[in-house]
């Protein structure tokens, strides 16, 4: 079996609920174009061109809380994950598991919706984005709900999220040539999990489990910038109180780093792939393969995923891991 945790779905129930006036959002035309991401007769067929592979499913961005204020959002992130247990509940033989979203504009909404998510549909975890609406996660308000995940011992998955609107230079209102996107998304990512670690969070939630997207993002390929950079903490900024704070740190920087989990999701990029296996190890690493959002509707990415994973100089038993028992250990999953 080969077990894609994390790829996306907008679940037909959350369609309709759009359709009938919830939201007008602007990208809903664009996400519709892509016919796998709805239609699970055309997924499922799809995924049948690949022997025992199956989807723990998360729901495609924007996150959440774009689609309304506080007051509204705990409605969308109702529907969605009700769509997404119930895709859950008629097919399990594809879809053993799914990733509950949150409204992250109503913190204390999100906490009853990963009770309600967790423990009465049987979510595998929770995904949150890298900022919410241009707010960091290290913020006091959003702590209770890597509490109420922690407590339950699921991951949390974090996604990336910068809009066109994040300008490349103080300068100017956006950004250019889809900056934003391509190198804007990794650098979203690395910055949260800085910010994830600086805020102590893996000494306070020592057993949390967050899995990165796209193997970590920037990580692998700076390890040795991120390594030697942040044990000076603190040298660059004069003033700041870095130094005191790194003095409290009871591991290195580094070592706080390595304890998220990544996954595989590279487009098939093998050198990638090798660098963020080598920086996390195959026992912090997951299959995955952004399904559905490539040029051939996910076939490309699923395709050429498993052809790297496929052709990797690794241990069998290492390979099990990244495809499956990873997967199974830290999703609790029973399939």
């Amino acid at each position: 079996m080969k077990l894609d945790i994390y790829n996306h779905v907008w679940p037909p129930l959350f369609v309709e609920h759009l359709r009938r006036g919830g939201s007008e959002h602007p990208l809903l035309k664009r996400v519709l174009k892509f016919q796998n991401l709805y239609d699970m007769d055309a997924r499922r067929r799809l995924m049948d061109r690949y022997d025992g592979y199956c989807q723990v499913l998360s729901m495609a961005g924007p996150p959440i809380e774009d689609f309304g204020p506080p007051d509204k959002s705990p409605e969308f992130a109702r529907v969605a994950n009700d769509g997404m247990a119930e895709l859950c509940r008629r097919y399990p033989d594809r879809f053993p598991g799914f990733i509950a979203s949150l409204p992250m504009n109503n913190p204390q909404a999100a906490v009853t919706e990963i009770g309600r998510a967790i423990d009465e549909l049987g979510a595998c975890g929770v995904q949150i984005f890298s900022n919410v609406l241009g707010r960091p996660l290290d913020e006091p308000e959003f702590f209770p709900i890597f509490e109420a995940t922690a407590a339950r011992d699921l991951p949390i998955w974090l996604h990336p999220i910068r809009p066109a609107s994040f300008a490349d230079y103080p300068t100017e209102t956006k950004s250019k040539y889809e900056i934003w996107f391509m190198f804007g998304w990794p650098y979203e990512t690395s910055a949260a999990m800085a910010r994830l670690v600086f805020s102590g969070l893996f000494d306070k939630l020592p057993d949390i489990k967050v899995i990165a997207h796209h193997m970590g993002a920037m990580l692998p390929f700076f390890a040795e910038r991120l390594s030697t950079g942040y044990d000076e903490l603190g040298s660059r900024s004069p003033g700041e109180g870095y130094e005191a704070l790194l003095a409290s740190m009871k591991k290195r920087p580094v070592d706080y780093f390595r304890m998220f989990h990544a996954d595989t999701a590279l487009f098939g990029a093998r050198a990638a792939t090798l660098c963020g296996l080598d920086f996390f190890g195959a026992d912090q690493c997951l299959f995955a393969t952004d399904f559905p959002f490539d040029p051939e509707g996910g076939e490309l990415f699923v395709r050429d995923t498993i052809r790297v994973l496929d052709s990797l100089a690794i241990p069998e038993t290492d390979r099990g891991k990244l495809y499956q028992a990873n997967a199974r250990r830290l999703l609790k999953l029973s399939c």
